[in-house]
């Protein structure tokens, strides 16, 4: 049962432990500040609504809807009821009121999606069904479910759409450029939005060990016994400060490309927020409510995003954001700094009283 008596079970009807449930909560709870910023900026804007419906008639919804309909198997009471079972928790656990449809597609790659512009459809993939638990599915429908919940769908079957559009459209000279850069800025909001669904993954699991098991499995497959949750993170804890500023520059390439984070770093956002005061006060019941929404200042999000970035850049161990944040500080000798930086950013800039000309960098521990 649950905290009002709504009884939950797992596969085979065992029930399964108790869980909170959030009533009329808003997805601003749980979301990424710079994805909230941007998805508040876009519910604000007058006429959003109607200029998106009129993009529905350009973009294949509906034949995506007859696709998966015709070619995959459509989760119920009657087919995949486990996982029937756990979406209705989740849709239960943040008070979503209509239950979206969900489908799972022959595909080994482990896989799961949200999109759709009128209604979102789910979809996940033969390959994550067979390597997830129950309590790590959980977590996943968690995730689509939170996205469904932010209205994150119809932003991902747009950008489901240029991209397929950019293809198409490569052979015009700067066609394809002006499509990419509106990509590029569309998979860097969602990334961002692929962080708050993990929040609500974890907000509908309420198990952070089976969500930082689930992403270890998507990293490195169904082999639990030979992996380490903490030796994980603390990959992820390397993948920030190692290097230089050559480094830096090439985590930013390999990024660009990307819908999701890496799952290092996909893990340690999620632990980092996991063990904040944010999660806690949600988890005892003090969070935002969705008639609270119309209300929300569009200036005070990007506030809160704005101060989320410079706290990160102040805070990080990336060698490029360790030179924003000294620069940003006032610290002098942009070129010692660079320099500096293409040969291993971890020395500190030289003592006043020194010459920088001919300080020595330290060695490397």
């Amino acid at each position: 049962m649950s905290d009002d008596g709504h009884e939950q079970t797992g596969r085979g009807g065992v029930p399964s432990r108790q869980r909170k449930r959030f009533p009329g909560i808003s997805s601003r709870a749980y979301e990424h500040p710079a994805d909230r910023s941007a998805l508040v900026a876009l519910r604000k804007l007058s006429g959003f609504d109607t200029v998106f419906k009129a993009l529905s008639g350009l973009l294949p919804e509906r034949s995506l809807r007859l696709l998966f309909l015709s070619d995959s198997v459509r989760v119920s009471d009657q087919q995949f009821a486990h996982l029937n079972d756990m979406l209705r928790d989740a849709c239960y656990i943040l008070d979503l009121e209509k239950v979206p449809p969900m489908y799972v597609n022959q595909d080994p790659q482990p896989n799961a999606m949200c999109i759709g512009l009128d209604e979102p459809i789910i979809v996940v993939t033969t390959g994550l069904v067979e390597l997830l638990d129950e309590e790590e599915m959980r977590a996943v429908v968690g995730h689509e479910v939170g996205h469904a919940l932010s209205g994150h769908a119809v932003y991902r079957t747009i950008l489901l759409f240029l991209t397929s559009l950019a293809v198409r459209v490569a052979w015009i000279p700067l066609g394809n450029l002006a499509i990419m850069a509106i990509v590029t800025a569309l998979r860097e909001w969602f990334r961002k939005s692929e962080l708050s669904a993990d929040r609500a993954g974890l907000l509908v699991g309420q198990d952070v060990r089976a969500s930082m098991r689930g992403l270890m499995k998507i990293a490195g497959g169904n082999h639990l016994h030979e992996m380490n949750v903490d030796a994980f993170l603390q990959q992820a804890e390397e993948y920030e400060s190692a290097g230089d500023l050559r480094d830096s520059v090439l985590k930013i390439l390999n990024v660009l490309p990307r819908s999701h984070p890496f799952t290092t770093v996909r893990a340690a956002e999620l632990k980092k927020w996991a063990q904040s005061r944010d999660f806690q006060r949600i988890m005892d019941g003090h969070y935002p409510r969705r008639t609270e929404d119309k209300d929300t200042s569009v200036s005070d999000s990007f506030r809160e995003s704005a101060a989320h970035y410079a706290n990160h850049v102040k805070t990080s161990k990336d060698p490029l954001m360790k030179l924003v944040s000294d620069l940003a500080g006032g610290a002098g000798d942009l070129g010692g700094r660079v320099r500096r930086g293409f040969n291993g950013f971890t020395s500190p800039p030289p003592s006043e009283g020194g010459s920088p000309k001919d300080a020595p960098p330290r060695e490397e521990d």
